[in-house]
C-alpha cells in the first residue's frame, strides 16, 4: 500500500470540520438520550434539597425563586447544538496539530495516525482531567465558585496535554536506548504527570447527590467523551484513507506520460 502523500492544510481543515461535526452530533445525541434523564433527576433532587434548606431557615429568609430563562426542552436542543459547535472547534484544532506533525513525517499512513492522535487527545483532554475532577450533574456546587472550578479544570487539561507531549518526547528521544530503559522512563514520566495532576486542589464544593446517580452520570459523561473521539477518529481517518487512495491513483499518470513522451 502506498504511503500517504503530503496533505495541504485546507483539505485537513475540511476533514477536521467533517469529523468534528459528526462526532459532536453523535456525542450530543448520546447525551440527550442517556445522560439528560439523569440530569433531570439531579435537578429535581437539587430543587428538593434547596427547598428543604429554605424551609429550615424559615419563610422570612427563604430565597425567592425565579423562572428558568430557558425551558428544559430548549436546553435539550441546546445541548446537541453546543456539542456540534464544540466538535467543529475540536476538528479545527485537531487538523492544525495533525498538519504540524504531518509536515515533519508525511510518510505515515492516515488511518493509524488518526487513531493514535485521537487516543492521545482522549487521554489528555478527557480522561486525565476527568480522573482529577469527575463530572458533576448540573446544579451541584456554589455559584460563587464557578470561576475557581473552571480554572482548576483548565489547569488539569493543560497538564494533561503537556503531559502527553512530554511522554511522547521521552519515548521518541530514547529510541536508541534498550527497550526496558525506554519503557521504564516513559512509565515514570507518565506517573510524574499523574502526580502533578493530583497536586491540584480538590473540588471546592460538596456533591450532595445520590451515590448511584452520581456514578451513572459520571460514567455516561466519560462514555460520551470516548464516543466523540472514537467517531472523530473513524471519520477523520476514513477521509484520510480516501484522500490518500485518490492521490495514489492520480500520481503515476504524469510520470507515465513523461515516459511515453521520452
Amino acid at each position: 500500500m502506498p504511503s500517504a502523500p503530503s496533505s495541504p492544510v485546507l483539505p485537513l481543515l475540511g476533514r477536521g470540520l467533517a469529523a468534528g461535526g459528526a462526532a459532536g452530533l453523535t456525542a450530543g445525541l448520546f447525551s440527550l438520550l442517556l445522560a439528560e434523564p439523569l440530569m433531570d433527576r439531579a435537578i429535581r433532587a437539587e430543587e428538593k434539597r434547596a427547598a428543604a434548606q429554605e424551609h429550615a431557615h424559615g419563610a422570612a429568609q427563604a430565597v425567592q425563586h425565579h423562572e428558568e430563562l430557558f425551558s428544559r426542552s430548549t436546553q435539550h436542543g441546546g445541548l446537541v447544538v453546543t456539542a456540534v459547535v464544540a466538535g467543529l472547534a475540536v476538528g479545527v484544532l485537531f487538523a492544525v496539530a495533525y498538519a504540524a506533525v504531518h509536515r515533519r513525517d508525511p510518510r505515515a499512513l492516515p488511518w493509524p495516525r488518526a487513531l493514535a492522535f485521537s487516543a492521545a487527545a482522549f487521554l489528555a483532554v478527557s480522561l486525565l482531567p476527568g480522573l482529577r475532577y469527575p463530572a458533576n450533574p448540573p446544579g451541584v456546587g456554589d455559584a460563587g465558585t464557578v470561576g475557581d472550578r473552571q480554572a482548576l479544570w483548565l489547569a488539569a487539561v493543560v497538564i494533561g496535554v503537556l503531559g502527553m507531549f512530554l511522554v511522547r518526547q521521552v519515548y521518541v528521544r530514547l529510541a536508541a536506548r534498550p527497550e526496558p530503559v525506554r519503557h521504564i522512563a516513559t512509565a515514570l514520566t507518565a506517573v510524574a504527570v499523574l502526580a502533578a495532576l493530583f497536586l491540584l486542589p480538590g473540588n471546592p464544593d460538596p456533591v450532595p447527590v445520590d451515590a448511584s446517580l452520581l456514578w451513572d452520570f459520571r460514567m455516561l459523561s466519560l462514555a460520551s467523551h470516548a464516543l466523540l473521539w472514537a467517531v472523530f477518529a473513524a471519520v477523520f481517518g476514513g477521509l484520510g484513507v480516501r484522500a490518500a487512495r485518490g492521490a495514489a491513483t492520480t500520481a503515476p499518470a504524469p510520470a507515465l506520460a513523461g515516459q511515453q513522451a521520452a
